[in-house]
Order: C-alpha cells, then structure tokens, then sequence
C-alpha cells in the first residue's frame, strides 16, 4: 500500500467541489424563503459552471490514478463527467418552472440532483469495484427520493417504491457478482480482478455464475429488457421534472458502469457476456420499439423508447472492439441530449393543472407555436434516426461496429426495429403539423427554458450537420 500522497487529490477536485456545493447550498437553502427558492437554482446551476471547468482544467491527454489505483481519470472519464454536467443542468433549468407550477419548488431537489451527479461522476472514474458500488448507490438512492418528491402524489409514491425494491434487488445481485470475484482474485481493484480473471485456475463455471450476477446489475441499471418493469412506471409516476432528469444523464452513467465492469474487469470473457448482451439488445429493440406503439401517454412512450435506445447501446458494447465502444459512448451522449430536450417539450407544454401527457395534447402545436413545435421535430426525427440529426449519426456509428464483427443478422434486426420505432415518433409530428388544436396550448414559462430548449435543439441540429468533434472525443478515449 503506497502512502497517502496529497497531489492525487488535486484530480478530485471536482468531485469535492460537488460536494462541498451540494452541502453549501443545503444549508444556505435553510435561510431562504419561498420568494427567493431561486438563489438556490442560481446557485446549483453556478457550481455546475465551475464544476465544468475544473474538469476541463485536468489533463486529458493521460491516464492517472488516485488512491491507490482505486479512482482512473482517463479521456472517457472526462467526456462523460463534461456530457452529465450539460446534461444536469438543462434538466435542472426545464425542473424549475414545472416545479413552481406544482408548489414542489424546493432546494433538497438541486442537492439530491447534486449528489446523484456527485455518484454518477465517481461511477464514471472508479477503477476499484467497492468505489463503483458506492458511487452508485450514492447516484441510486438520490434517484429513489427524487422520484417519490411528491409525496402527496400515490402514483409518486407507488413509482418510487417499485424503482426501490427492484434496484435494491438489482444491487444485491451485482454486489453477489462482485463478491464472488473477490473471492477468486482476493482483491477488489479492477486491473487486479482482471489479471486474475485471465489467469484464473479455478472451474470457469465460477466466473460465469460471477458474470451472470454483474449482467443482471447492468441491464437493470440500464433498463434493458427483462430487466426493464421499473422504467415505464418511474417516467410516469414521477413528476416530469424528476423524469427528465432521471430519464437522461444516468444513462451515461450506466453506460460508463458496463464499460468499467464488462470490458475492464471481465474483459477476458467477451465471448461469454457478448452472447448474454446480445439477447439482452435484441429484446430491448423488439419490446421497447413495439409496446411504444400502444402507448397514449407520452412519458410512457418515451420509456418504451428508451428500452429500444439501450439495445442499440448494448450492441456497441458487445462489439468488443474500440470503434464499437465509442460509438456506444457517442450514443449515450447524445441519447441523453435527445431524451432531455423532448421531456423539456413534455414541461414546456404543461402548466398549473394540466401536465400534457397524452399525445392528443400536442395536437395543432405548430400552429400556436411554430418555433417550439420545430424543436420537438427535431428531437423526435433524432431519435427515430432521420439523417442529417445526430441521432442517425449514432445509429449508423454502432451499426456499423456491429458489421465489424460479423454480426449482420444483428445489424438487420436493428434496422427494421428502427423502421418500427419510427413511426411512434411519426406520430408525434403529424399530430403537431396536420391536426387541429383541441385546446388553447398556453405557454406560460420563462425565458430562460424557452432559451434553453432552443439552445437543446439547436444543438442536436448541430451535432447533426458537424458530428466530427463529439465522435472525436469519444474515439479518442478507446485509442
């Protein structure tokens, strides 16, 4: 054991100015009143600023080690922390207003926002699996009380109970797994495992039952089917503030927690966890593409969608080769940017007693408001992969990973599940463009969403036309 060495915390500090922030402002918040909840907002959307910068003030061009090997600070880990910062924080700013409408407009919800990012952030570097357990039960337990905020609400209630007792049953599988590759490696840091999971002399039977246990943890952290019951229930039953928040930046978490798991400790047994991933990508393809169609509630509709976006993630992951796990990472990225801005359309469209659900909600949108109903076109036909929008881009980056390796029939089940899933969010647009409004679709939120949203779309048009930077990032941290 190498002693303590002061200079390594210096790649902590974002991580300890998160938590500094978050128990700042949860004390500052105390001393505030209800008129002036704002300073809180203000506040949490300022430490997530600096939070910004001091990651990209640390190298990049490197990879170092804290603690004892227990905490990695590599490329991937500083695209992913930079995309959950972005990503928080538009959820923080569409929260807000939505919020106020609902008389929930409280400061525990930026602190517990706080530290789930704070959990997501040491789940994206941790190179020991006790520090990727702890960061993500601290990133779980933050989502569990969010989700149930409303606790006059029986369908919050309801919705947080389940997301805890699935996720708990989650957790103690994937704490089994880990538990297991303890005992046959006797360590618990991640290059150790791996190089005693590659030079192992125990029965392979073992690391199997091992891998199993970690598979079931991943794909429920992910939402992949069958381990997907709790994500329709969650995106509805919470409030559409929690949804937003929920439905987008952990999965670029989760993302991270399959890379570090899968691929850096069990790397050796690819042939093995490609054969469970791939059933897992293609049930999640099929069920989520499919069930989305008979869907009338639009936070359902966008879960079931969100089962189908983690097949095609899954699917870069089992590639196994770099190109495929850079494309996975490009997809969680901008999966996460789609999801945010169309719950951001979902909040923009509710107002005091009325939450804009139902599809039927959206009916005529382009002739009240043209520029807004332009912004969910695009987030739509983005994540349906219309070509040039960057969700075609991701599309075509993991498909053509998947060829890579010979697996074509995979590619083609994706392709026609794309053609499938496209007409839900078809859907959508010909209820804004070709019907008529059924009600006057007020929109009452300040400018600072409305910017927000607009700047959301604007960049996923964006990524669209100049993918390149972005791709380049992620591919970069596979080189």
């Amino acid at each position: 054991m190498n002693g303590f060495d002061s200079n390594e915390l210096i790649l902590l500090i974002p991580e300890i100015f998160v938590l500094a922030t978050a128990c700042l402002i949860l004390v500052i918040d105390l001393f505030l009143s209800e008129q002036h909840r704002n300073v809180t907002f203000y506040l949490t959307q300022l430490s997530l600023f600096f939070t910004f910068l001091l990651t990209l003030e640390l190298p990049s061009d490197t990879v170092l080690y804290a603690f004892n090997s227990s905490f990695i600070l590599d490329t991937m880990a500083i695209v992913l922390k930079c995309a959950v910062y972005v990503v928080t924080a538009g959820a923080f700013c569409y929260a807000r207003p939505y919020l106020k409408q609902i008389d929930l407009h409280k400061g525990e919800f930026y602190v517990l926002g706080l530290f789930a990012m704070l959990g997501m952030m040491v789940l994206i570097s941790a190179n020991h699996l006790l520090v990727l357990y702890l960061g993500l039960e601290l990133m779980s337990l933050s989502l569990y009380t969010l989700v149930a905020l409303n606790r006059d609400s029986a369908q919050s209630t309801e919705a947080a109970m389940k997301y805890f007792v699935l996720g708990a049953i989650a957790s103690g599988m994937l704490l089994y797994g880990i538990s297991i590759l303890y005992g046959i490696s006797g360590s618990l840091d991640i290059p150790l495992v791996a190089d005693s999971v590659t030079h192992s002399l125990f029965d392979r039977i073992v690391l199997l039952f091992a891998l199993s246990f970690i598979v079931v943890g991943v794909a429920f952290k992910l939402g992949a089917v069958p381990f997907h019951m709790w994500v329709p229930d969650v995106y509805q039953g919470a409030p559409t503030a929690v949804t937003v928040f929920v439905g987008s930046a952990p999965k670029i978490a989760a993302f991270a927690m399959a890379m570090r798991l899968l691929v850096g400790t069990l790397g050796d047994l690819h042939a093995e966890w490609q054969g469970m991933l791939i059933v897992l990508a293609v049930l999640s393809l099929g069920l989520g593409n499919v069930v989305a169609i008979a869907q009338s509630n639009i936070k359902r509709m966008l879960a079931y969608s969100t089962i189908g976006h983690i097949g095609f993630i899954l699917m870069g992951v089992l590639s196994g080769t770099a190109a495929g796990f850079s494309a996975a990472m490009f997809y969680s990225i901008v999966y996460a940017l789609m999801t945010l801005g169309a719950f951001g359309v979902v909040i923009l469209m509710s107002r005091a007693g009325f939450e804009a659900e139902n599809l039927d909600d959206y009916k005529g949108l382009n002739e009240k408001h043209p520029w807004f109903a332009f912004m969910m076109l695009v987030f739509m036909f983005s994540l349906a992969g219309v070509p040039p929008l960057v969700g075609f881009h991701a599309k075509l980056a993991v498909l053509r990973a998947v060829l890579e390796v010979d697996l074509v029939w995979l590619a083609i089940v994706a392709v026609l599940f794309s053609v499938v899933g496209a007409f839900y969010y078809l859907r959508i647009i010909k209820l804004m463009y070709f019907d008529s409004a059924e009600s006057e679709l007020l929109i009452d939120k300040p400018l600072d969403m409305k910017v927000a949203l607009s700047l959301n779309g604007l960049l996923v048009l964006g990524l669209g036309i100049m993918p390149g930077v972005l791709m380049g990032w992620c591919f970069s941290a596979f080189a």
